[in-house]
């Protein structure tokens, strides 16, 4: 049908995908897709603007769910004297970036019967949930930490959702819903399941439509558990396969200092870390560790890129600057502008190289941060 199957990367056992599944079989832990090389560029739904129009590229044998994501828009600019590309996937109907994924990864489900799920969420991906669920006309239970920005939990709230909030550190929330999910729910976590990374490949390939056909120098994002990363890592390397650019561009994920298992990950040997992370402004990409740490260390390291730590002081001044220029992002949004910078200073990327910057969500998702530190 589609010519993927689930994998385990640690043992190297498939699984048919005609069955949802949320976790490997074999050890409990999260599954990844068999790689694919079947990008065609004949075979672009032109007319279909939103992330659909790649839908033969997104391997799902079901019916689009959308209310219109992707197709953002790709805004020249500059950034520390640089000459840099903005890709707004915070004008998503949700907004944030998580839309992509979650819109393939909802389909998906509903095409295979899945009518009640079990998420967990520091807010974006929650929100976004929430909405497709709402769109789909199925049931979301969403555990999320009690400290979430309240603007994303109302999102969720109304949108239907059944919000558990969940005191104490993120990790928390997700070892909450894993625990419900033994009882038998789906447990539909962007973290772990696979179509959720299908979709987030499309920005891809929407950057290279938008920039004619070709790739970057570098791609620079806020990292969380790199659905990002490893999505333009994927995205890419279908598109090197198919001939179609001459090189898969540096990809740069950037966390924040405050609570940054990847970075520790890559500053060490690569092993998960686990870290006691403190509060930030960035809520979005907190966490104590990773889950496909591999995967992103790999996306980065391969590509030439690289992982940053950035301080709360860099993201707040980066949002400010970000909001001066008519991108109005949430903090979270503002780390991987902050990462930019330093890539810039540090001689790593430099006047007449290629850059794209994405981001990620909306400023309204964060408007009590905004508010309490716009000065």
């Amino acid at each position: 049908m589609t010519g993927c199957r689930y994998v385990n990367p640690r043992s190297g056992a498939e699984w048919d995908i005609d069955e949802p599944l949320w976790r490997a079989p074999d050890d409990g832990s999260y599954l990844n897709l068999t790689p694919s090389t079947s990008f065609d560029a004949k075979e672009i739904e032109t007319h279909e603007p939103s992330i659909w129009r790649y839908r033969k590229m997104l391997r799902i044998d079901a019916p689009p769910l959308s209310l219109g994501e992707g197709w953002t828009p790709l805004i020249e600019g500059e950034w520390d004297g640089v000459n840099v590309a903005f890709k707004c996937d915070h004008m998503m109907p949700s907004g944030s970036f998580k839309d992509r994924g979650v819109s393939v990864m909802m389909a998906y489900l509903k095409g295979h019967g899945i009518n009640k799920i079990l998420e967990d969420s520091s807010g974006n991906a929650g929100s976004s949930v929430a909405t497709y669920a709402a769109r789909a006309g199925m049931e979301a239970t969403i555990f999320s930490p009690a400290s979430a920005p309240p603007a994303k939990l109302t999102q969720m709230r109304a949108m239907g959702a059944q919000v558990r909030a969940i005191e104490g550190p993120r990790q928390n929330a997700a070892d909450a819903a894993l625990k419900e999910a033994l009882g038998g729910t789906f447990y539909a976590g962007h973290n772990i399941q696979a179509f959720f990374l299908e979709g987030c490949k499309t920005v891809a390939f929407e950057i290279w439509e938008q920039m004619g056909g070709s790739s970057p120098d570098h791609v620079i994002v806020a990292c969380g558990q790199g659905g990002n990363v490893m999505g333009l890592d994927i995205g890419f390397k279908e598109l090197s396969a198919a001939n179609l650019i001459k090189k898969v561009p540096a990809i740069h994920g950037v966390q924040a200092l405050n609570a940054a298992p990847y970075l520790a990950s890559w500053e060490g040997n690569g092993e998960p870390v686990t870290v006691n992370p403190k509060p930030s402004v960035a809520d979005g990409i907190t966490s104590s560790k990773g889950v496909r740490v591999a995967e992103v260390l790999s996306s980065c390291r391969e590509t030439g890129g690289s992982l940053i730590g950035v301080s709360e002081a860099e993201i707040l001044g980066s949002m400010r600057r970000l909001h001066q220029k008519g991108f109005f992002v949430e903090p979270t949004t503002a780390a991987g502008a902050a990462g930019l910078s330093k890539l810039i200073s540090s001689g790593a990327i430099k006047k007449g190289d290629s850059v794209v910057l994405l981001l990620t969500g909306i400023g309204l998702k964060a408007i009590d941060t905004i508010r309490n530190n716009e000065a």
